[in-house]
């Protein structure tokens, strides 16, 4: 049986860009936007340098949205940009009056920060552990060992598919490499052994369940550990420049442990209730399985020095993140990978996800923290607060946490999201008098895998199970809306209280 070993990531048919045209448009298409922002008077209180830089950044952000380019280029224009022009949309007039060799210097020094970032670095680690995953094949052999053993029932190889999300994606931080790379091409395998081929109605024999599980699989993962989705990684970042908390890979996954076992448990059965398979039984797959891991053969020496260096890297994460930063502790683990064979050093060269990541990642750091730096996202706490005024603090926690999360329908990505709302809400949350900021932020960050679920493009891999040809975009539309609210309701009902207990 033939695997596919390689998926390409797709924007939905609203999003993409279609033809020369189009693309020139969308290229335009932020320029607009950043021109007509900066022709708007200043708003009363916020210094016109801020409201310029906020132009350049909304700008930035519209075209991370549309992606004309890669969003690495788009982040990289917009930090080059300001740092160019400087002195009408970084600085204060008092910050000008240095010598001007001092103030190219501040510039550049700015344009660079969020390379220095160790989030940024943390991120880029996380990827080359998912190499030494693909690299070695031991995803692949988790994936296909669960499907061996759970395979034989529809209902059962629901829940191996997700098990198998769920061991990888502490080690993960794309999940689109866990799910996309890794994942889907398994699974794509397993639908025609039931007769169930895409862009057909034999696709509801089973095809349709599966991808819908794994693609709901992912989400709640995403959600569950700091280290299974890149933006929550900027997250913790954007939390500690705007609001100065400081969140741990444990309170993470502490925070959101009781839904998120609650929500492994029970959504391959609510997927089965709700998008049932034809098929219920088979056993083609549990063989079909069981073949191809003969074909993999014993763990190999590398299969092993991985299991045993992400493990290390993840007890350091854990119980070990005051003595060694986060960062340096995957920067140790992806030295060992390469002085024992693991990785090579072309591995880390020429790892193009990896270098895209880190520079777009590091280009989003600086532009955040520019947002603080100017006094915009001060202002707009201040803005925020006066509109809330006289909200009680829990009200206000839940009417903050549903405008982040509906408002993700107007975002193709989670990275721009985050990017663009995250500070913007904490800002507005601090104001509140009596607000539990450790608990808001905790509710924020950990929403931002599940939120994914609720369009075709609402986070990473979701294009790719959209397009397989088993989930008709009437099917997306309707189950993304239902597993969305009540994700949004279980993490009010069930993720609140137990934050507020434990924090």
């Amino acid at each position: 049986m033939k695997e596919t070993t390689k998926t390409s990531v797709t924007k939905p048919a609203s999003k993409a860009p279609g033809g020369k045209k189009n693309r020139l448009l969308f290229m335009l298409l932020p320029v607009l936007v950043a021109v007509l922002l900066l022709l708007v008077p200043t708003p009363q209180g916020l210094q016109p340098y801020a409201w310029h830089f906020f132009a350049i950044f909304v700008g930035v952000i519209v075209g991370l949205i549309f992606e004309p380019l890669p969003g690495a280029v788009i982040g990289l224009t917009g930090v080059v940009v300001i740092a160019l022009f400087s002195q009408w949309l970084l600085f204060s007039p008092d910050e000008m009056a240095a010598p001007k060799f001092k103030m190219a210097a501040a510039s550049f020094k700015w344009a660079v920060s969020g390379f220095g970032n160790s989030t940024v670095w943390l991120i880029f680690g996380a990827f080359m552990f998912a190499a030494g995953y693909d690299k070695t094949q031991f995803g692949r052999r988790l994936a296909l060992i669960l499907v061996k053993y759970l395979g034989r029932r529809s209902l059962t190889l629901g829940y191996a598919i997700t098990l198998a999300d769920l061991l990888l994606a502490p080690f993960t931080p794309s999940n689109t490499a866990r799910s996309g790379g890794t994942i889907y091409p398994i699974i794509a395998n397993l639908p025609p052994l039931y007769g169930s081929k895409p862009n057909d109605p034999s696709a509801r024999r089973i095809g349709s369940y599966l991808m819908w599980v794994a693609i709901t699989a992912t989400c709640i993962t995403s959600s569950m550990f700091l280290s299974a989705l890149a933006p929550n990684l900027l997250a913790l970042a954007l939390v500690k420049s705007t609001v100065g908390i400081a969140i741990s890979w444990g309170n993470w996954f502490m925070a959101f442990l009781p839904l998120g076992v609650l929500l492994i448990l029970i959504m391959p059965l609510l997927a089965y209730w709700l998008y049932p398979p034809e098929v219920k039984i088979n056993d083609e797959v549990p063989r079909w399985a069981s073949e191809e891991l003969a074909k993999l053969g014993r763990l190999s020496r590398n299969e092993i020095l991985l299991l045993v260096f992400v493990c290390c890297a993840l007890m350091m994460w854990i119980f070990a993140a005051s003595w060694i930063e986060p960062a340096m502790a995957a920067l140790l683990v992806i030295t060992l990978m390469l002085w024992t064979g693991v990785l090579e050093w072309s591995d880390i060269t020429g790892n193009k996800a990896a270098w895209n990541t880190f520079v777009w990642f590091a280009t989003l750091v600086a532009l955040a923290g520019g947002l603080s730096s100017t006094g915009f996202i001060s202002w707009l706490g201040k803005e925020g607060g006066a509109l809330m005024s006289g909200i009680s603090p829990g009200t206000a926690t839940i009417v903050l946490l549903l405008a982040f999360y509906l408002l993700h329908y107007l975002f193709a990505s989670t990275t721009a999201h985050t990017t663009a709302l995250l500070p913007a809400v904490l800002t507005i949350g601090s104001t509140i008098p009596g607000m539990n900021m450790q608990v808001f932020c905790l509710l924020l960050v950990t929403s931002l895998g599940v939120m994914g679920i609720i369009t075709p493009y609402g986070t990473g891999p979701s294009p790719i199970y959209y397009g397989s040809g088993y989930l008709p975009t009437k099917d997306y539309w309707r189950l993304g809306t239902i597993f969305g609210v009540l994700f949004l309701v279980a993490l009010i009902v069930i993720g609140y209280p137990w934050m507020s207990m434990m924090f």
